[in-house]
């Protein structure tokens, strides 16, 4: 048996890519230009290399390099390695904020297995533009990357306002209050706190469910006055201390996955 100190390297595994062509065993597949420079360029695999490809659709299956020419490469499907799943459904609206944080929020809440990602914007957000087709490069990115089957739609930047109106409400919403009302009262209700994350999230026993992370101002009043009014939101409270707000996305899904979702 040799030490963990022999210097001997473990084997890299295969690269895995998200392939939105159907997946099938024969299957001959062109990869666009960024895979093709990823696998040649950046690993420096060649012809016959083994590649993991996947999608929702079709799952897992083992591939490799079938061809390279000038406009890059082709893959053979071999044969299928995991059949076709996917997560809890679990959405992530929230307010976008620095690019950095923003692209934080995106890469970890793939990781923790959100279906959906919903930038809203609201009273307070400081950003009121988004790359969609930068977020889902991170997102697909980072589904390669943690062995999910599928990637996370993004959905187009909408007001907070037009995100609440005809919510589908067998869906909860789990919006994170980062103020109290009055201290003094009863956890809950229209004057007290809101409730701990861990005491609410065993009341959702719905099969969908959305978490909500406001911008780094918080929620104006009139925002919060809306959410509480509204059946579907169940206020929630992350402690004593102000999370920045990827902290706080990235805290509640671990919590969400933990209490209600595929982590049980």
């Amino acid at each position: 048996m040799r030490s963990p100190g022999s210097g001997i390297r473990a084997p890299m595994p295969d690269p895995r890519l998200f392939l939105a062509q159907p997946l099938s065993e024969g299957a001959r597949l062109r990869l666009d230009e960024g895979q093709s420079r990823y696998l040649a360029t950046v690993l420096r695999r060649a012809v016959g290399a083994p590649v993991r490809v996947f999608n929702v659709a079709d799952g897992e299956w083992r591939a490799e390099i079938d061809a390279k020419d000038r406009q890059g490469l082709t893959l053979i499907v071999r044969a299928r390695l995991r059949a076709p799943a996917s997560g809890p459904d679990l959405d992530l609206l929230f307010a976008p904020v620095k690019r950095d944080a923003t692209d934080l929020i995106v890469e970890k809440a793939t990781e923790l297995g959100v279906r959906r990602l919903r930038p809203v914007l609201t009273a307070r957000t400081i950003v009121d533009v988004v790359r969609l087709d930068r977020l889902a490069a991170i997102a697909r990115e980072a589904a390669e990357q943690t062995e999910r089957l599928d990637v996370p739609e993004v959905l187009a930047l909408t007001p907070l306002a037009k995100a609440l109106d005809g919510w589908a409400g067998e869906r909860a919403l789990i919006y994170a209050d980062e103020q109290g009302d009055d201290p003094a009262q009863a956890w809950g209700g229209a004057a007290g706190r809101a409730a701990p994350i861990a005491a609410a999230l065993h009341s959702v026993k719905g099969a969908a469910l959305a978490v909500l992370i406001g911008p780094e101002g918080g929620f104006e009043p009139g925002e919060r006055r809306l959410l509480r009014s509204l059946p579907f939101v169940i206020p929630v409270s992350l402690g004593p201390r102000i999370l920045r707000a990827e902290t706080a996305a990235i805290a509640t899904l671990a919590l969400v996955q933990s209490l209600w979702g595929d982590w049980r």
